[in-house]
């Protein structure tokens, strides 16, 4: 058998990610379609409007085949370490033979030149990064700059290409035998806030769903059908407690809180204003601080994402077409333990337990800011 692979987030599924999940089945000519989903909370430090059962049970309506979830320590993380997470589970899975990606730049062999690039980065042009993000530049801009002339700058600026690119980099680091498979976004791009026919962001959609705006023809009516009524963020408020419960020794400990930033926060957790309103400049990102704010609410320190990519996980089943039993058997051939049923978790431990339990306790404070269902995976 052989698979192919989608790292996503499905926040909401829309009618670009079903273009992309067709033309991934397509262009790869593989047997079946394996999702590698964040779960309550998304790569942008922000909680999932709708929770990690739902949005895997309309991945498989769409078509693909079987969820896994991909645990949170990597899913709230940066572009780099969330790459490195979900490549880390794929590589486990001897059927794993594609991975596919949207990008806003489909060329395959441009992805694999600049990962080589990157992973073999010389001491002038780290020099060059420091430099700038000294002087005040966001670290990904730095790093634009610094590789200017040998990586075109559309790769290392656009957001779905460098992640496509962090994929790349992590599948070459452990020699994965598995082809990444790039696939061009189709209408709006990845940060466009504006509504438009049939193909708009989910940015855009998020946007449409809070202000009560019809936004069903760029969704399948199954997704269209679970939307919740409104959204109402209080996600913000229980970062800010968790700033204020905190020394600044602990909040420190996250990962990418340097340069002072937990001194910022502390004092930013006290003004009325949202903690990213208050701390977004050129220099650090609206999605550094919300995953910071997150990761620390969340409790997860970067030595404890360190260990959960030096150690062996799970895969845990979010949802899976019931007719594919050979889908779930490729799965049974990794190397890591398979959790779908309850109890299945008891044969954790070390590492694995304690990523598993950052998983029940994102569940927990999700559940405080939307109505969550029971723990289980559904086969649809």
């Amino acid at each position: 058998m052989k698979i192919c692979a989608i790292i996503c987030e499905y926040n909401p599924f829309h009618n670009g990610h079903l273009y992309q999940l067709r033309e991934a089945k397509r262009l790869s000519g593989a047997d079946a379609v394996l999702c590698v989903m964040s779960g309550n909370f998304v790569q942008r430090g922000e909680a999932a409007i709708m929770d990690k059962y739902t949005r895997a049970k309309h991945a498989v309506l769409a078509g693909a085949d079987a969820v896994i979830e991909l645990p949170t320590p990597f899913a709230t993380a940066n572009a780099e370490l969330f790459a490195k997470g979900a490549v880390s589970l794929l590589s486990s899975i001897p059927a794993v033979d594609t991975l596919c990606f949207g990008a806003e730049n489909a060329d395959k062999l441009a992805f694999i030149s600049a990962a080589r690039y990157l992973n073999n980065e010389p001491k002038e042009v780290s020099d060059k990064i420091k430099t700038a993000v000294s002087s005040g530049v966001s670290y990904a801009k730095a790093r634009a700059q610094a590789w200017a002339g040998f990586i075109p700058m559309e790769i290392l600026a656009n957001p779905n290409n460098i992640l496509g690119l962090e994929y790349t980099r992590a599948l070459l680091s452990v020699n994965a035998n598995v082809s990444i498979l790039p696939i061009a976004r189709v209408g709006a791009g990845y940060n466009d806030n504006e509504l438009q026919e049939n193909f708009s962001s989910a940015s855009a959609i998020r946007k449409g769903i809070a202000k009560g705006e019809n936004i069903g023809d760029n969704l399948p009516n199954f997704v269209a059908n679970d939307l919740p009524k409104g959204l109402e963020n209080k996600l913000d408020l229980l970062e800010k407690h968790a700033i204020l419960s905190k020394s600044t020794e602990e909040i420190k400990r996250v990962c990418d809180c340097t340069e002072g930033l937990e001194n910022a926060l502390k004092k930013a957790a006290e003004l009325p204003e949202t903690l990213v309103e208050t701390l977004t400049s050129a220099r650090y990102t609206s999605s550094r601080i919300r995953r910071i704010t997150l990761q620390n609410l969340l409790n997860i320190e970067e030595t404890l994402l360190r260990e959960c990519l030096a150690n062996p996980l799970y895969l845990r089943i979010l949802a899976a077409k019931k007719e594919r039993s050979d889908v779930l058997s490729a799965l049974g051939e990794s190397t890591l333990p398979i959790i779908a049923r309850a109890h299945d978790e008891n044969v954790l431990n070390d590492i694995a337990k304690l990523c598993f339990e950052k998983d029940q306790y994102a569940e927990k404070i999700h559940a405080l800011l939307y109505n969550a269902p029971k723990d289980k995976t559904i086969f649809v």
